[in-house]
């Protein structure tokens, strides 16, 4: 049937026109705030966002040279960020220029609040969509190897987003935590990715020891020799398959683990928790960052980034889980009941659930034996 003939087949009064008009343009801003992600991304990769930074006019081949890059390209990423209202254009002159309110949000020096770093996740989520469009009909999934920068991208979101309130907000949730780290302690953090975290936890507190374990060979390697470069004999880092840590953890091994934002995604994630509770010391502490949601879908309407949460965990989150033998494809939306039932069948009989007012995104879970 046509379009025509099933909207002639609907009943009279179900069909509003009204509503159908409004949903054409709201669907028209979606395509067009699609497309603006990704010359967003492009912007803030290419530095270009970095170039208009101070708000000077400039040409598209004064902006070209300044970013060191190709004048055509430029002046057409102008021609998209103006029709996007993200730069100014003075046609007089031939002249563009970014808003210094526009800055606030998009360059580098704007961290924590540059949200062209998210902007990323649209170009990089679409390189896999054809895989994704096969699993929706054999219910696989994509493995983490078919990612190109995700875990480069997730460091950077990890940078705004956990490092800037690390010390004064999130190791805090534990009390005399940091006294303990001064001290000396045994910390492991599970699905480390990059290590960005771990290693400035092991700059801060040399007294301690730290360890990260990740599946991705890349991620390890990376974090690896970013260690050696600034000289922390402290942290050490291991490729590790976390969907046995139950059975592979050293019991009594560590007096505080972390984890951040990488429960969800593992293929046997009840198997690394229940891990976790398993290598904790007596008085060891399991501090859990993931994402802030709920677990019933409907109460998520309102969430401030719901669809772009939900679309990371179908293209990212969930899939790679599923592709793991056995995975268990929580996915990102997983939501703080299915959190804390998960981490309570673990065998932690206390399961703390914090929110911090700068972060809208995650939940932090202080778990207790």
């Amino acid at each position: 049937m046509s379009a025509a003939e099933i909207l002639e087949s609907s009943p009279e009064n179900s069909f509003s026109t009204a509503k159908a008009a409004a949903f054409e343009e709201r669907f028209v801003d979606t395509l067009n705030a699609g497309a603006t992600c990704l010359m967003a991304s492009v912007g803030h990769r290419t530095g270009l966002f970095d170039a208009m930074a101070d708000g000077t006019p400039g040409t598209s081949a004064e902006i070209a040279a300044k970013a060191g890059l190709n004048e055509r390209y430029v002046r057409e990423w102008l021609g998209a960020m103006v029709a996007s209202a993200i730069v100014d254009c003075d046609a007089d002159t031939g002249t563009f220029q970014l808003p210094a309110e526009h800055a606030a949000y998009l360059i580098r020096a704007a961290a924590p609040n540059n949200l062209a770093v998210f902007a990323q996740y649209i170009g990089e989520l679409g390189s896999v969509e054809t895989d994704i469009v096969e699993c929706f009909k054999n219910g696989s999934g994509v493995p983490y190897a078919r990612f190109n920068r995700f875990h480069e991208i997730m460091a950077e979101d990890s940078g705004q987003s956990v490092l800037p309130a690390l010390r004064e907000h999130i190791l805090p949730l534990v009390p005399d935590l940091i006294d303990r780290l001064e001290a000396g302690i045994r910390v492991l953090d599970l699905g480390c990715g990059r290590g960005i975290a771990l290693s400035r936890m092991a700059a801060w507190y040399p007294n301690s020891s730290f360890a990260g374990y990740d599946l991705s060979a890349e991620a390890i390697a990376w974090a690896t020799a970013n260690a050696e470069e600034q000289g922390l004999d402290n942290l050490t880092f291991q490729v590790r398959d976390l969907g046995t840590f139950d059975q592979d953890a050293a019991e009594a091994a560590f007096d505080f683990v972390t984890t951040f934002d990488a429960v969800h995604d593992q293929g046997n994630p009840r198997a690394m928790v229940r891990g976790i509770h398993r290598s904790l010391a007596p008085g060891g502490v399991y501090l859990a960052q993931d994402i802030n949601g709920s677990s019933h879908m409907h109460e998520n309407c309102d969430h401030p980034i719901g669809p772009l949460l939900y679309t990371v965990s179908c293209m990212h989150c969930m899939t790679v889980s599923l592709a793991q033998e056995g995975g268990e494809g929580l996915g990102a939306m997983w939501g703080r009941q299915k959190a804390v039932e998960i981490f309570s069948e673990a065998g932690f009989g206390s399961v703390e659930v914090n929110e911090l007012e700068h972060d809208i995104q995650n939940c932090y879970y202080v778990c207790r034996p």
